[in-house]
């Protein structure tokens, strides 16, 4: 993949087989993370990466919501066409599996001292927006567990497409095999998308 870029401390980069027209980091105000904006030389695409806060916490996930309500007022405001809006968003779709049990101390301490609840609204802004989650649109009965990349517990990455485009969305998918692990922390989502 000659193609690719990242910068130090956004968490945020990409590579790539075809040449790439334009790329850039968009930081909301008041947000920690930026998100990516990517088009494709000579592919009537665009794609927006997303690393949202980290950390199951109720005050994180307000931070999370904010993030993400700057970006989808961005992408409102620029964004035309078909484009795909997927990465880290750090957090549980309503009524998605969370196993409390399961999760690293230290994870558990914070959602206690948040209370040990977390009101998880972040995911139902994009569908709010007009979002279509591709992956649960696929697969409604697989709960396809992305992190930790060793034993996955938990979903925390997301592929979306503007409703009106999930019918180009010929494949998306958790990918588990060979063994990801020493490449990420997170399992990557692979989707196939018509844009021609």
């Amino acid at each position: 993949m000659p193609h690719c870029a990242a910068l130090a401390k956004l968490s945020l980069g990409f590579m790539s087989r075809i040449p790439i027209a334009s790329h850039s980091w968009h930081r909301p105000r008041l947000s920690r993370h930026a998100f990516l904006e990517l088009v494709p030389a000579e592919v009537p695409v665009r794609l927006f990466g997303v690393h949202l806060s980290a950390v199951f916490a109720a005050l994180t996930e307000r931070r999370r919501m904010f993030e993400l309500r700057a970006l989808i007022r961005a992408i409102q405001r620029e964004q035309h066409g078909c484009h795909l809006v997927c990465g880290d968003f750090n957090t549980v779709a309503p009524g998605e599996l969370f196993d409390f049990k399961s999760l690293p101390q230290r994870v558990k301490a914070t959602l206690w001292l948040s209370g040990g609840r977390v009101r998880w609204r972040t995911i139902q802004l994009m569908l709010d927006a007009g979002y279509t989650d591709v992956f649960r649109a696929l697969h409604p009965a697989d709960p396809g567990l992305t992190l930790p990349a060793a034993r996955p517990q938990v979903r925390l990455d997301y592929i979306f497409v503007p409703a009106a485009d999930l019918a180009r969305v010929t494949r998306c998918e958790v990918v588990r095999t060979p063994p990801v692990a020493a490449a990420s922390d997170h399992c990557p989502l692979l989707a196939e998308v018509t844009v021609l």
